[in-house]
């Protein structure tokens, strides 16, 4: 909070009392905790997954304060839907008035996004010794994907390699929007704060529609790609200069595969269903896509407005998401490619039941307990969308605004459509809605089992 602290002294505004004194709550409470809880010893795998979820959970509370404080919010719930919101990367906002708002709140919003991004609870491992030997489990709770990458022999170095990358690519956006796009370091900034998060909080009402700029599109565009892809494959192309594991990687194919298609059939379905000129309906479409599969929430149109398969090419593509190991959520490509190779091979098996078919991911063979784990989440995936689904139905929302919302918080997307489009907001959500959101949203970023395995009695049995 020093930071939007700094700059609200700095342009005068006058909502920097708020952020003293929340820095002052936030600090005495984390010196207070520091004092009772004890630390020496090292985590196990339960400590981790309860350590986390309550991580999450408090930063979002304490992250709250500036807002309610600075009167941004007539609730503490709606500024806590925010700030949840903001970590989690899922870019809904029940904020209306978005010029209206001083520029470090929004500074500040847009910074919890990108704290978020990478993990706040890797960003301390990488920061600080203090987790030791139980720091493995920490990053295993927080980082999302099938499987967790260990770049380094020690995973405190893996995470200070992931957050190196994360910092060079969000200031080479930066002043590529600063130099080349010609907009002002606020605009820069919360941009990109917004982008490489995957995020999608933005500083103005119509999103990056408001720059009215191709360039600032373009940049944003290549920034979301290159957020929707496993960090890990980075490390081993830039730091390892070996650039077949990042080419020739099934997953990153797939996940630019389905870009593509996706750009062409929307693009096609645009010119078609509203007349649009082609280079047009390929900019609307190629930008909307990378958005909405990236799971970042940026606008450049308002796609309510669609024809109907244009809007259920972007509904299947907030459940599908990004990479493993990005900064992007959802269902994630590797666990749908998996997915379809399991249904492939059970179709074989039905009529060459003792054939032996391992599932392959490239040249390795998937182990059963990593396939049956896909598997699981999946199944607890689509679970959890139906009956969030229901509770909001039961609230009184038509099934557009109830499913969209539900899958884009659940898959960390921000807009979906109906009454939560990306010219709309989710304000009017009542409030069991916008609490049933809210566990969406964190429970879609710590990848549901680390959120769910605290409501199982016998995680609570202590050995």
């Amino acid at each position: 909070m020093l930071f939007p602290l700094g700059w609200s002294l700095y342009h005068g505004e006058p909502v920097s009392q708020a952020f003293a004194i929340a820095v002052a709550i936030t600090l005495g409470s984390g010196l207070l905790l520091w004092q009772l809880i004890p630390s020496e010893r090292r985590f196990n795998q339960r400590e981790a997954l309860l350590f986390v979820t309550l991580g999450w959970i408090l930063a979002s509370a304490f992250s709250a304060i500036p807002f309610m404080l600075a009167g941004t919010f007539p609730s503490y719930l709606n500024a806590y839907f925010e700030a949840m919101s903001g970590y989690t990367t899922t870019g809904a906002t029940v904020l209306s008035a978005i010029e209206s708002q001083p520029q470090s709140i929004l500074l500040w919003r847009n910074l919890t996004q990108w704290l978020g991004g990478m993990g706040i609870v890797t960003l301390f491992v990488a920061l600080l010794p203090m987790f030791g030997m139980g720091a493995t489990h920490l990053v295993e709770a927080e980082i999302p994907g099938p499987q967790t990458e260990r770049l380094t022999a020690r995973i405190q170095d893996t995470a200070k390699s992931l957050w190196l990358l994360y910092l060079g690519f969000s200031i080479a956006e930066f002043l590529l929007l600063w130099k080349l796009g010609g907009i002002s370091t606020f605009d820069a900034l919360t941009v990109t704060f917004g982008t490489m998060p995957t995020g999608g909080f933005a500083a103005k009402s119509l999103s990056i529609a408001a720059y009215h700029s191709g360039i600032i599109e373009g940049i944003v565009i290549i920034f979301m790609i290159l957020a929707g892809v496993n960090f890990g494959l980075y490390y081993l192309f830039l730091w390892k200069r070996q650039p077949k594991f990042l080419f020739g990687n099934p997953e990153f194919r797939l996940y630019i595969g389905i870009i593509a298609g996706a750009v062409a059939l929307i693009a096609l379905n645009l010119t078609k269903g509203m007349g649009l000129p082609i280079g047009e309906a390929f900019r609307y479409s190629g930008f909307q896509t990378v958005s909405i599969m990236t799971t970042t929430g940026f606008a450049t149109t308002d796609f309510n407005l669609w024809p109907a398969f244009s809007k259920a090419v972007l509904l299947i593509l907030m459940i599908i998401g990004a990479s493993a190991g990005s900064t992007g959520g959802a269902l994630k490509v590797t666990r749908v490619m998996v997915l379809f190779k399991y249904i492939y091979r059970r179709i074989l098996l039905t009529f060459n039941p003792k054939a032996v078919i391992p599932i392959k991911v490239g040249n390795n063979a998937l182990s059963e307990r990593v396939t049956s784990g896909i598997i699981g989440m999946t199944l607890l995936y689509f679970v959890t969308i139906i009956i969030a689904f229901l509770i909001m139905s039961a609230l009184g929302l038509d099934h557009i605004t109830a499913i969209s919302s539900v899958i884009s918080c659940l898959g960390n997307v921000g807009p979906g459509l109906a009454m939560v489009g990306p010219t709309a907001n989710y304000v009017l959500i009542p409030t069991v809605g916008k609490i049933v959101l809210i566990v969406c949203m964190l429970a879609g970023r710590l990848e549901l089992l680390t959120t769910f395995a605290l409501l199982i009695p016998s995680f609570w049995k202590w050995r």
